[in-house]
């Protein structure tokens, strides 16, 4: 008995090295987050705008064209980082980007984006943050690849940054469009 509450802190002390070394073994990244949206339709969208001077989106409009979708909200210190990167791509018009602007004031996001660059193409808020449980979204910025089909082929949580547009995303976008 004495040898098995000796042998005990020992056991729970291997079992915590062994818990945290398998990530680190396997090469997986703590920061990835699964979407269960991956390779499926994206959920129904269909809100309002978030502008009077630039149309919202629904869930056709998602379809025929690989499109960005940007969940952002104007109190997001990260998507203040990633915006400049966000008007980059707009202004390449590699890939169609559409805001979703979450849980935000409308004024409030109006003011943002005259303050800092309007990048959508389209925009739309989800004022309640509905859509952003259908698209299993964990917090602001999120960003989300969306096939010509409508399908989600890539999920990014955080900021985008220029090595996650040039490693990742564009590569996947230009092997979707070969598959044309």
């Amino acid at each position: 008995m004495v040898k098995a509450l000796f042998i005990l802190p020992f056991l729970i002390f291997f079992g915590v090295i062994i818990h945290f070394a398998v990530p680190i073994v396997k090469k997986s990244d703590p920061k990835l987050l699964p979407s269960a949206l991956i390779n499926k339709d994206v959920p129904y969208t269909n809100l309002p705008t978030l502008s009077n001077y630039k149309e919202g989106f629904n869930h056709a409009d998602l379809l025929g064209r690989e499109t960005l979708v940007n969940f952002f909200s104007s109190w997001c210190g990260p998507c203040r980082i990633e915006h400049d990167l966000l008007m980059e791509i707009s202004r390449s018009k590699s890939i169609r980007l559409y805001g979703i602007n979450y849980k935000d004031k409308p004024e409030a996001a109006r003011n943002w984006l005259n303050e800092l660059g309007d990048p959508f193409e389209k925009i739309v808020a989800d004022k309640d943050g509905r859509t952003a449980i259908d698209w299993g979204v964990y917090g602001v910025p999120e960003t989300y690849l969306v096939d010509k089909k409508g399908r989600v082929r890539y999920r990014h949580v955080g900021p985008l940054t220029e090595k996650v547009l040039e490693e990742k995303l564009m590569p996947l976008v230009q092997m979707l469009r070969e598959k044309r």
